[in-house]
């Protein structure tokens, strides 16, 4: 593995700017710089959604190829940090996922957390940034951003039985319709704030999307059907014109600010 130096923190792929639209995926990458091991881990944890959100690399990948938009993909694993936190949440760097103690999360040394997020996590957002202000002043309106995560079949012993789930806080313009193009399928269970709540302050969508009042929606999918290369291609052929009739939507690239329930921005 790369040195913490020399380690790329995130993935920018490129794209048509002026379509306006812009993929993200926060938790794509499960890799570790070498000064860091494995993190203390017993080996095989790194495979495990606790290290990065299976699929989403690949289905990002070809979402980007299908649509012509560019990307930005976090390489990290999240549990060296979490891109899609913010700095101040107590779940940034985790000592304890799903059962899962990270050894070398704990204890955790202030000068260790601030090089941390001045390393792989800082330089990831202003990635993120980057790219939504080039594609704002590529297309002159405001940008339309679509975040794509994964999630497990099962939690704590329940069983989640969503095939994808849209998350979101205030604004609605992308995630209602979002949740009308996927349900057109009638054999798709489709979750709406599930199997998470996407009111998180401080996290990505809030950061880039919530704050300047740009459209957005953040996508969950089941990781048993994204885990192989057919998986993928299914997904991504489903998503690719659902996209795309989404981003053509007057109303995505207009800024509003419709506040967020986590609290005022």
């Amino acid at each position: 593995m790369p040195s913490s130096q020399s380690f790329a923190p995130f993935e920018v792929l490129e794209g048509d700017r002026t379509i306006g639209l812009v993929l993200i995926a926060d938790h794509a990458g499960r890799a570790l710089p070498d000064q860091y091991g494995i993190l203390g881990l017993p080996p095989g944890e790194l495979d495990r959604h606790i290290a990065y959100d299976i699929g989403v690399e690949a289905l990002t990948r070809r979402l980007a190829e299908l649509t012509g938009a560019p990307a930005v993909m976090a390489n990290f694993s999240r549990l060296l940090i979490d891109a899609n936190r913010g700095e101040d949440d107590p779940t940034l760097i985790r000592q304890l996922y799903d059962g899962t103690i990270v050894p070398a999360n704990y204890p955790m040394a202030p000068a260790e957390r601030e090089r941390r997020l001045d390393r792989f996590y800082r330089p990831y957002h202003d990635a993120v940034g980057s790219l939504i202000a080039s594609v704002h002043t590529a297309t002159g309106t405001a940008p339309f951003l679509f975040s794509l995560h994964s999630f497990t079949p099962s939690m704590q012993g329940r069983q989640r039985p969503w095939h994808a789930g849209v998350l979101w806080d205030q604004d609605p313009r992308a995630p209602l319709p979002l949740i009308e193009m996927l349900q057109r399928d009638p054999l798709l269970v489709v979750g709406d704030n599930e199997p998470y709540d996407g009111a998180l302050r401080g996290d990505t969508m809030y950061r880039h999307a919530i704050v300047p009042g740009f459209a957005h929606a953040l996508l969950e999918v089941r990781q048993d059907l994204i885990a192989d290369r057919a998986g993928v291609e299914q997904w991504a052929l489903r998503l690719a014109p659902i996209v795309e009739e989404l981003n053509r939507l007057p109303d995505m690239h207009v800024a509003r600010q419709y506040g967020s329930r986590t609290g005022p921005i």
